[in-house]
C-alpha cells in the first residue's frame, strides 16, 4: 500500500463541509479540519503511486469547495 497525506486549502468557511465530504471517498483513511496554510488534511491510501495520483486528481481535487492541494506521500525510512 501506498500512503499519503494531502494538504487542502479551501474557500473561505468551507473547511468543515470539504473534509466531511473528504472523509466519505474510499481510499481516504481521515480527513481533519487544521489550522495554519492548510485548511484540511487527508490521510488516504491505495494500492499503487499511480492510484493514488488517481485518488487525488479524479476524486479528492473534485470536491467542491477545494482550492488547492498538497500531496505528501508518506515514506519508510
Amino acid at each position: 500500500m501506498v500512503q499519503a497525506y494531502v494538504l487542502i486549502q479551501s474557500e473561505v468557511g468551507k473547511a468543515d463541509r470539504v473534509a466531511a465530504a473528504a472523509a466519505e471517498l474510499p481510499g481516504v483513511i481521515s480527513a481533519e479540519d487544521v489550522t495554519g496554510p492548510y485548511d484540511v488534511i487527508v490521510k488516504a491510501e491505495a494500492d499503487t503511486m499511480d492510484n493514488l495520483g488517481k485518488l487525488v486528481v479524479a476524486k479528492i481535487q473534485t470536491v467542491e469547495g477545494i482550492t488547492r492541494t498538497l500531496t505528501c506521500p508518506i515514506v519508510r525510512l
